[in-house]
């Protein structure tokens, strides 16, 4: 049954009745609707009998249909059914009770940092589910991501999607698709090398301007907006909201790197970068991560290689001093035994290690004297490299005289320890009073 738009009756296709319309996309408008025989409550998206005459977009359209309706995970929105009148195509998808990200933004203005972390987590978890499936979305940003009431967030417009394994050619190269402010540059010049690291770039993008409340590039044009990306010419967000944790500002301006070989590659790693906390758990390895302790491995000066162990924040101390030398070079693990990685397989660590593209970069093959690959920090204190001490010390501690070596302990106090620095003045005034009593007999 064609779309029914006579005013003496209800505005029909198929077996639904369309209530209201929603929103308005470039595939066509979004309407909220009932099912004739069941009452129940979708979304359906129709095409316009214009567009519907162009095989590439029908194809597209059919392709959203089949992307979606793989994906059974609750932070996407699921596709429920695909048909065509014969003029008309129409998806059905499952309606979100709520509002885009988009509009929220746009009526209050930018998000605080924690419930921006937590929905762009959930989003990530999604489309981490998309990347497994071989699909990839290409048009990741705050309108397509509807939050509930509730507080879930579900991706929703698969209408870019792109399936690595059988990809239909629906694209030709040369040929950018997305939204120009959140999407990649390498989708200026071809959607279709787009990959997984595209959409961590939207992410990363979407993030941006949730905690901002600003476009990242504003720009008058896609031209426009495609050179400053080209050029890494990003206002980092804690120069926009000072308030923002450096941890968010490094891992957004990260997953916005011009380079995609500097972003993560993985949504988990992309979560990972925000929260510091890994997303796996290896069961043996637990009892050592509740106890906050790392074991490391590094060579001295001499090219002697050595074992110590400390907790996180001594770590992180230490890299930021300077005092582990070439940090790349220091392996970490859990255990004792091992295995030891690289700091930057480290959330707690990666942080200190690796760093976005500088900003303003002549060309992504140009050359710098930052290495882009290495944070700031860890460059400022290359030149003290094999400064050592005995001790890492706790807070407000001098730091311990050079050593050939560094031997790092927890340099949080146990209950025990604080209970030892209370009792230590108390014995030695009971002691002072014990032997005015004795000699003064």
């Amino acid at each position: 049954m064609a779309l029914n738009t006579s005013k003496s009756a209800m505005q029909t296709i198929g077996n639904y009745e369309l209530l209201e319309k929603v929103a308005e996309g470039g595939m066509g408008s979004v309407w909220r609707a009932r099912h004739l025989e069941t009452g129940q409550i979708v979304a359906i998206k129709i095409m316009p009998a214009h567009m519907a005459s162009n095989a590439t977009l029908l194809k597209r359209f059919e392709q959203e249909f089949r992307a979606a309706s793989r994906l059974d995970h609750p932070n996407i929105v699921r596709a429920l059914d695909y048909a065509d009148t014969g003029s008309t195509p129409y998806l059905v998808m499952e309606f979100v009770e709520g509002e885009s990200l988009g509009q929220k933004i746009e009526r209050d203005g930018r998000m605080p940092e924690a419930e921006a972390i937590r929905i762009i987590a959930k989003v990530a978890q999604g489309l981490h589910r998309a990347h497994e499936q071989g699909i990839i979305h290409r048009d990741v940003k705050p309108d397509n991501v509807l939050v509930q009431p509730d507080g879930v967030a579900k991706l929703a417009d698969l209408g870019l999607v792109k399936e690595t394994e059988a990809d239909l050619n629906l694209t030709k190269t040369g040929r950018g698709l997305g939204t120009p402010h959140f999407m990649a540059p390498e989708q200026f010049r071809s959607a279709k090398d787009a990959d997984v690291r595209a959409d961590i770039y939207s992410l990363g993008a979407t993030l941006y301007m949730m905690v901002t409340g600003e476009l990242p590039f504003k720009s008058n044009g896609p031209l426009d907006a495609w050179m400053k990306k080209m050029n890494n010419d990003l206002v980092p967000p804690r120069q926009l909201v000072p308030d923002i944790s450096e941890r968010t500002d490094w891992a957004i301006r990260r997953a916005m790197s011009p380079n995609r070989d500097q972003r993560p590659s993985t949504c988990r790693e992309f979560v990972e970068d925000l929260t510091g906390h890994s997303t796996k758990r290896i069961p043996q390895l637990q009892a050592a991560a509740d106890q906050d302790l790392w074991y490391l491995v590094y060579k001295d000066d001499q090219g002697v290689m050595h074992t110590v162990k400390g907790g996180t924040s001594a770590i992180r101390r230490s890299l930021k001093e300077g005092l582990l030398g070439d940090a790349s070079n220091v392996r970490a693990s859990r255990a004792k035994t091992g295995p030891f990685e690289h700091l930057r397989d480290y959330p707690e660590f990666r942080d200190m290690i690796v760093a976005p593209m500088p900003a303003s970069v002549p060309s992504l093959g140009g050359s710098s004297a930052v290495n882009p690959a290495l944070p700031l920090n860890a460059q400022g204190s290359q030149s003290r490299r094999g400064r050592t001490t005995q001790d890492i010390p706790g807070p407000g501690a001098r730091p311990a005289p050079a050593a050939p070596h560094i031997d790092m302990g927890d340099d949080r106090p146990t209950s025990v320890e604080w209970l030892k620095w209370i009792m230590l003045p108390l014995v030695a005034v009971l002691s002072a009073l014990l032997a005015r009593l004795l000699f003064s007999k």
